[in-house]
């Protein structure tokens, strides 16, 4: 079973050598999903939750802009599997042709088909198999709600300051 989720933020969590590193956490079912994600990555993601507009396209934009043009949407975004410590995606789309629907589905990134969804504010659905070995329940995020919101027209994604969190988000993962 999918269960639809949302984007709870960007923060920071420790890596496999205790760096900091940039995640994207997902609400779904009541429990958490920490994806962890590159710094570009987590800067799309945020420009598109916030509404960021840039002079020239991203790729998502331009991806975006692109199906479009050639007479596509994306429906939904779907995590449905996780081995080996990878997440991943599918992106659901369709096209219409002489009024009829031809439906699509693209293996994906998780972060790329996250910031897609981020843009159109389609559904995200991640599976309970997924929930189930990565869902993480709230009271294990260590909330940060002192820390001072960060800049959204910084260039950087700042994961190197302790504390710090990113505008669109209310904890910091550990």
């Amino acid at each position: 079973m999918d269960h639809e989720a949302e984007v709870a933020g960007i923060g920071v969590g420790s890596g496999p050598d205790g760096e900091e590193v940039p995640a994207v956490v997902l609400r779904a079912r009541g429990e958490l999903l920490p994806i962890f994600v590159t710094a570009d990555q987590a800067r799309s993601i945020r420009g598109g939750l916030i509404g960021e507009q840039f002079d020239r396209p991203l790729t998502h934009d331009l991806l975006l802009e692109m199906v479009t043009e050639f007479g596509g949407a994306v429906d939904s975004v779907r995590i449905d599997d996780l081995a080996d410590g990878t997440f991943y995606g599918k992106l659901a789309a369709e096209r219409y042709e002489d009024g009829e629907p031809e439906q699509f589905v693209f293996d994906a990134r998780p972060s790329d088909a996250i910031a897609l969804a981020a843009r159109l504010e389609c559904p995200i659905h991640v599976s309970d198999e997924v929930i189930d070995v990565a869902g993480q329940s709230p009271d294990t995020i260590e909330l940060d709600d002192d820390a001072p919101p960060r800049d959204p027209d910084a260039d950087d994604l700042d994961t190197g300051r302790s504390g710090s969190s990113d505008v669109d988000d209310d904890y910091r993962y550990r």
